[in-house]
C-alpha cells in the first residue's frame, strides 16, 4: 500500500503552450512500472481552457466543482457540472476548461502509452470557445 499525502507534491501553473488563462494542476498520481494511469486535479478559472489535444489511450475527467465546458472536435460544446464524467476516446481531438464566467475544476485521468499521456495541438480561438 502506499499513500501520498494531501501536500506532498506541489500545485503547479498550466504551461502557457497548453493552456489559456489561469490553471493550476495539482499531481494526484503518476503513472509507474506497475500502473498505466496518471491523473490531476486541474482548477480553471474563468474563461480558462486547454488547448486542443489528444490522448494515445482516452481520457476520462471527473467534474468537482463549478461549471465548464467541453468539445470534441465536430461537436458541439456542452456544458459540465459537478459529478458528471466525461470521455473521449483515444486519439480524439478535443477541449476543455471553465464557462467564461465560473471557474472549475475536474480530476483528469489518463493512460500511458509508450512514455505518453497526452498530444498538444493548437490553442482554442477565441471564436471556439465562445460558440
Amino acid at each position: 500500500m502506499e499513500i501520498t499525502r494531501v501536500g506532498s507534491q506541489p500545485s503547479g501553473k498550466g504551461p502557457q503552450d497548453w493552456f489559456t488563462g489561469a490553471v493550476r494542476i495539482d499531481p494526484l498520481f503518476a503513472a509507474n512500472e506497475y500502473r498505466r494511469a496518471a491523473a490531476a486535479s486541474v482548477t480553471f478559472e474563468p474563461g480558462a481552457r486547454t488547448a486542443w489535444h489528444t490522448h494515445p489511450l482516452g481520457q476520462t475527467l471527473i467534474v468537482t466543482a463549478g461549471c465548464g465546458w467541453a468539445q470534441r472536435e465536430g461537436g458541439p460544446v456542452e456544458e459540465i457540472h459537478p459529478g458528471d464524467v466525461v470521455w473521449f476516446s483515444p486519439g480524439e481531438k478535443h477541449w476543455h476548461g471553465a464557462t467564461a464566467t465560473t471557474g472549475m475544476t475536474h480530476i483528469a485521468i489518463q493512460e500511458n502509452l509508450n512514455g505518453k499521456v497526452v498530444d498538444w495541438m493548437e490553442k482554442v480561438s477565441e471564436e471556439q470557445y465562445h460558440k
